[in-house]
């Protein structure tokens, strides 16, 4: 391992954020800091995770959401000081890692699968 990976995960772990795991797929809702002159806020920003990138501090993920019948994309990367929580809101269920072709879907067809997990049943 070379001298840029160990301070990448340092910068990572003094960071201290907690970040849920997700996919692609996935709804989320992310909370982001706002500063408009001297206040402070948070917006929030849910939509469907249609790609990630894993990519050690340079991380980032791409969130589309339809607002008014129009498909807005946003790049947020998974370690800036301006991401002040994700929440995931449910899992889905999909077979790509990068889900670009939702760009051309709308309506039922954009819906994404949501991931059901069974429990085990044990039989004794």
């Amino acid at each position: 391992m070379n001298l840029i990976d160990i301070l990448e995960k340092e910068e990572i772990i003094k960071m201290n954020k907690n970040i849920p795991y997700f996919n692609s797929g996935d709804t989320i809702i992310v909370s982001i800091n706002v500063i408009e002159g001297n206040r402070k806020r948070i917006q929030l920003y849910e939509g469907i995770v249609i790609a990630k990138r894993n990519r050690g501090f340079n991380s980032s993920f791409i969130v589309r959401k339809v607002s008014y019948g129009e498909g807005i994309e946003r790049t947020f990367q998974l370690y800036s000081p301006l991401i002040y929580n994700i929440k995931i809101k449910r899992r889905g269920s999909v077979r790509r890692a990068k889900l670009y072709y939702m760009r051309k879907k709308f309506g039922k067809s954009a819906r994404i699968k949501e991931k059901i997990f069974y429990k085990k049943k044990h039989f004794f």
